[in-house]
């Protein structure tokens, strides 16, 4: 069963912030699709399997920005 995700991201203001957030949360297990919006300061995520919020937040934050909310 596939689920989808929406966290809030702060710091991201370009495309190539959303490049680098895409870039590291596909690389998470399970993970099947990536859409960032810097306008909007989401980064929606969609899965195979629920994910870890923790490895969510380990990921953005390896992309150098911050991980402050999530709504489904």
């Amino acid at each position: 069963m596939s689920s989808s995700i929406t966290y809030t991201v702060s710091g991201m203001s370009c495309g190539h912030c959303e490049k680098a957030i895409s870039e590291e949360l596909s690389v998470l297990a399970g993970v099947t699709e990536v859409a960032a919006d810097a306008k909007a300061g989401t980064v929606t995520v969609s899965s195979a399997a629920p994910l870890d919020d923790e490895q969510v937040r380990a990921a953005v934050d390896e992309a150098g920005y911050e991980l402050v909310g999530r709504s489904a």
